[in-house]
């Protein structure tokens, strides 16, 4: 018997047969490989087949909008099934497309802005989700079980010829548009502008098929921005206690910090603490980190010495292309981001990261998926692990696996710091620190394998709040830990269950340090001790180059 011949290429087969469906609907008013606003609809529908994997561009700020909209508004009699696959679930219309059911499947990293309404689809059956996944998880899912049949991205500008400029704000779109242009998907575009020559090709035309020149530019959203007139004194004191207690002492030189005004207290206080200290030159000089505004008055006094970037941040751009040794900038003065390799930064070239969570448990785990919001986690999960694969070394880096495996026989090796910054209690008096984290309830009613827990305990290193360090790398027992967490928990239920006998020898050995313990007065834990105290100061502190978007304006 004849074995039938192997068929090696019906996903091309299949692409030409989209391809010229698509050229049948859109005629002659396809121009070259731009096509009219307002036939995208009718693109859509030629192109995109029953339980496609459909990836839509949606970052932490650019979104693909226009396609996203268009997609939320499509017949589910003739487009449904959908596969989605989403970095960030930021607009309405990202939800639109399950709630009408355009799609019934989901993979994301990230859903804050939409963190509720996730819990009450997935509640009324209308979505399933894969996988809450890191960002560096789901794009390296792209090149091997996720890699999309169609994808909708978006670009500054494109030429005639379809080449693409992404401008600053770049993030996800090069590994969206390599996975799926080079598995024979369809890759969809729409851009700001379409211009006769770019100022750089960051995409090149043979990976485009269609191009949309968008009624409206794409939103971006100024995420990392942090007006400095919201700091606390709070915040100024946890702010001190992180520099003095953990960056000196570890010599921190590579770092990535979270999103919050945490961290901006942080960048705000090292041209002022951080110098008084003497640390310039031996602390916080590389970053995996976007172009922070409140990072400004650092780069300025000559802390800060290189930023590379998962995306831009609205207002930045000319600070930006006036401070090209600092910044990664193209020839054009404007400066490529990219999502996926600052990840693979943060988690590899970074000795540290610092960020905020919602809930911490008792062994140190964290999560920002709490009941009634399934908020995902982004990159932080990439920032705040040991990256077992790293061989090269650094003081701070050293010095945190030597602290951890004092006493034990086993080989040496390094290890990543990782801190979690939180007050005790969060908003409407919430406490951070739980028993049990929100994460097992979410997990039992959507029947997922796992909690989805952010940074695991076993990758937390030191835990800061208003009432101290826990250095949990001195820590040589599961009740060391436990009662180290408990003495930095304040007056949260937590916190007041402490072993206080226990608690204050652990402050004698220096697992837990008061600042008072480190020599940080709280009395200079004042808000003139930030370097801005407001977005003007910001703008001054940049010589005019800083241009805050309209809702920061309040002169």
């Amino acid at each position: 018997m004849t074995a039938m011949p192997a068929t090696w290429n019906s996903l091309q087969t299949n692409r030409a047969g989209r391809l010229a469906r698509a050229g049948a609907t859109l005629g002659a008013a396809l121009d070259g490989k731009a096509l009219p606003a307002a036939l995208l609809a009718e693109l859509l529908y030629a192109v995109i087949e029953r339980g496609d994997r459909v990836c839509l561009e949606g970052n932490n700020q650019k979104q693909a909008d226009f396609l996203g909209q268009a997609l939320a508004q499509l017949d589910p009699a003739r487009v449904n099934g959908l596969h989605m696959l989403q970095s960030v679930l930021a607009l309405p219309q990202h939800l639109d497309v399950f709630e009408r059911g355009v799609a019934d499947r989901l993979d994301f990293s990230f859903s804050g802005p939409q963190a509720a309404r996730v819990a009450k689809l997935l509640a009324a059956g209308k979505l399933k989700i894969g996988a809450i996944h890191t960002y560096l998880e789901l794009f390296s899912r792209y090149f091997i079980d996720l890699t999309p049949r169609v994808c909708l991205i978006a670009a500054e500008a494109a030429d005639r010829h379809g080449n693409l400029y992404t401008g600053p704000n770049t993030e996800d779109t090069p590994a969206i548009a390599e996975a799926t242009a080079f598995k024979n998907g369809i890759v969809i575009v729409q851009v700001n502008r379409i211009v006769d020559t770019l100022p750089r090709v960051d995409i090149p035309a043979n990976w485009v098929d269609f191009v949309v020149q968008s009624p409206r530019p794409y939103y971006i959203e100024p995420l990392f921005t942090r007006d400095p007139a919201q700091i606390s004194e709070i915040q100024v004191l946890m702010a001190m206690m992180a520099i003095k207690g953990i960056y000196a002492p570890y010599q921190v030189e590579r770092l990535n910090h979270g999103i919050g005004f945490d961290t901006a207290a942080i960048e705000l206080l090292l041209p002022t603490y951080g110098e008084s200290l003497g640390l310039k030159g031996r602390i916080a000089r590389h970053w995996a980190l976007n172009p922070h505004p409140a990072l400004i008055p650092a780069i300025e006094s000559g802390f800060v010495e290189s930023v590379y970037s998962f995306g831009s941040e609205l207002g930045m751009e000319d600070y930006i292309r006036a401070r090209p040794d600092v910044f990664f900038t193209g020839p054009d003065g404007s400066m490529r981001s990219n999502r996926a390799l600052c990840q693979a930064a943060g988690h590899y070239a970074c000795d540290m990261f610092i960020g905020s969570t919602l809930q911490i448990d008792l062994q140190g785990n964290s999560s920002t998926a709490t009941q009634g919001r399934i908020a995902g986690f982004g990159g932080a999960p990439n920032m705040g692990a040991d990256a077992r694969g790293r061989r090269h070394a650094s003081p701070a880096w050293l010095k945190a696996g030597q602290q951890a495996r004092e006493g034990r026989n086993t080989i040496p090796r390094g290890q990543k710091l990782v801190v979690q910054i939180v007050e005790t209690f969060r908003e409407h008096m919430q406490p951070a620190f739980v028993d049990r984290l929100d994460a097992w309830e979410l997990a039992e009613q959507a029947g997922m394998a796992l909690p989805p827990v952010m940074i695991y305990g076993d990758d937390v290193t030191h835990i800061l709040t208003e009432e101290g360090i826990a250095n949990l790398l001195l820590c040589r027992s599961d009740e060391e830990r436990e009662q180290a967490i408990r003495g930095v928990a304040g007056y949260t239920p937590v916190g007041m269950a402490r072993d206080r006998r226990m608690v204050e020898n652990l402050r004698d050995r220096g697992i837990i340090q008061r600042a008072e313990d480190i020599g940080v007065d709280k009395r200079l834990a004042t808000r003139d001790l930030l370097a801005a105290r407001n977005m003007k100061d910001l703008v001054r502190a940049s010589g005019g180059l800083y241009n805050p978007p309209k809702r920061f304006r309040n002169w």
